[in-house]
């Protein structure tokens, strides 16, 4: 996410790397390099002015905190700006409404918009807990009725029929009384989008919202356009009362362009960013942790709240009790990498690691391919389970017979064998054993709940 951004920002701040202080030659070197990330980044030119204009007035006064750099000191006056810009503080959905509580999406075409809505219901139903009812009111879109049934099934919420032969006003006022009638907590309106912004469709969606009366209407935009994103959502936000944004494919955006510049340009906050193709990967934006990864220092809470929320706690407290007595086979080192796999891979998990922005590209590459979770799962499950148990069994033909189930070759299944064999060695030390004794008493996680970003930053020297 933002790769080639947070690349950029890094480099600039080298300027102040070594200094002893900052002095107004160095400081200004620094923000003319910054102004560079940010115009490469396709950050809209206004909100750049704004950004470096509060930057430059702020920094002239700086003093340098006790323990830092002049470097770190100016990384973490760009940390407070920029989380200023994009937002501030994090706002959630407005749900405090008699029921059901109406949430209308708005966007143009291929934003992303119909997998939102069920990303969106998905989210309402685990983390909110909330009875959520989907209806399509896109008329006009080629199977866009049948495309959000679909996903409603898979996210296992209730949809709403509705035909292309209907009227948009009438499908929803129908959904809604079907919505009071059953109780639901929630309705969520999926509107028809145009390949651009027109008096039509900007008109449906007025009269739509007169007979709901929406206590959200998000706008949903492709957060790849870059600035384009911005001015788009700005004219959505002149013509409707929009209540936030929703920025799609995040993790394919390396610049980060539009999520810079949305809250400034539009004046509505991003509540939620979409950040993958699978239907649980949407989450509710939080500028501070956006700015902290922006910068290379990771993203701590959001990665405790995804472990907290993906890993299975009773496999976990197995398996520490199981470590503490030395018993860990390749069955429940496999279970381990599929969670991996789970929460997004080690690529995602290391998006959110603090320092990681620091590392060159290709030695995360690097790390990455070094622990391929895929392969080495396919290796696993082509043992049998004897083997999986009895790891000392696997030799010559097993080997073979192993590679070829797995589609690799013997020098990867022997890689594998080596890291298997050098982790049950860490695993059998005094010390691990006593660790794992210990977490074993609990829920066999680690107390997270006093982690705090701030502890994160630049203060302990994860820059620099």
């Amino acid at each position: 996410m933002f790769d080639n951004l947070t690349e950029r920002l890094q480099n600039s701040f080298k300027v102040l790397q070594g200094k002893n202080k900052l002095s107004e030659s160095n400081i200004k070197e620094a923000i003319r390099e910054v102004r560079r990330a940010l115009l490469e980044a396709d950050v809209a030119l206004e909100v750049i002015k704004v950004f470096l204009d509060q930057v430059q007035t702020k920094v002239l006064g700086l003093k340098v905190g006790q323990g830092l750099t002049p470097a770190q000191a100016f990384i973490k006056l760009v940390e407070i700006e920029l989380t200023e810009i994009i937002g501030g503080e994090a706002e959630s959905l407005d749900l405090k409404i008699q029921p059901p509580a109406v949430i209308m999406l708005a966007g143009l075409q291929g934003a992303g918009k119909t997998t939102s809505i069920a990303k969106l219901a998905l989210y309402l139903k685990q983390r909110e807990n909330k009875k959520v009812l989907v209806v399509s009111a896109d008329v006009y879109r080629p199977a866009a009725i049948e495309q959000l049934e679909v996903l409603a099934k898979q996210v296992e919420v209730n949809f709403f029929p509705s035909t292309i032969d209907d009227k948009p006003s009438d499908i929803v006022a129908s959904a809604k009384k079907y919505a009071q009638k059953q109780f639901f907590d929630v309705l969520l309106v999926d509107t028809a989008g145009r390949l651009h912004i027109d008096e039509q469709m900007m008109d449906e969606i007025k009269v739509l919202q007169k007979k709901v009366n929406p206590i959200e209407t998000l706008f949903v935009v492709d957060s790849m356009t870059g600035q384009d994103a911005a001015h788009t959502a700005k004219a959505f936000a002149d013509a409707l009362p929009l209540t936030g944004v929703i920025l799609t494919k995040i993790d394919g955006d390396a610049r980060g362009g539009a999520a810079l510049s949305v809250r400034h340009i539009t004046g509505k906050p991003i509540k939620f960013l979409g950040v993958g193709e699978k239907i649980d990967t949407l989450e509710p934006f939080h500028p501070e942790r956006v700015v902290s990864r922006l910068l290379g220092m990771g993203d701590v809470l959001s990665l405790v709240e995804e472990i907290s929320r993906k890993v299975d706690h009773k496999k976990v407290q197995k398996y520490t009790r199981q470590m503490a007595k030395g018993q860990f086979d390749l069955s429940d080192m496999r279970d381990q990498l599929l969670q991996m796999e789970q929460m997004g891979g080690m690529e995602a998990l290391m998006d959110k690691l603090p320092g990681m922005g620091q590392v060159p590209q290709n030695v995360k590459n690097q790390m990455i391919v070094g622990t391929e979770t895929k392969k080495m799962i396919a290796i696993i499950n082509s043992m049998t389970p004897k083997e999986r148990n009895h790891i000392k069994l696997i030799k010559g033909s097993r080997k073979m017979r192993i590679a070829n189930g797995s589609g690799t070759n013997i020098q990867v299944v022997n890689k594998l064998i080596k890291q298997f064999e050098k982790m049950q060695k860490k695993m059998s030390s005094g010390k691990i054993q006593k660790m794992m004794a210990k977490m074993a008493g609990t829920d066999g996680m680690p107390d997270f709940s006093k982690i705090k970003l701030s502890n994160m930053g630049v203060g302990n020297k994860f820059l620099f």
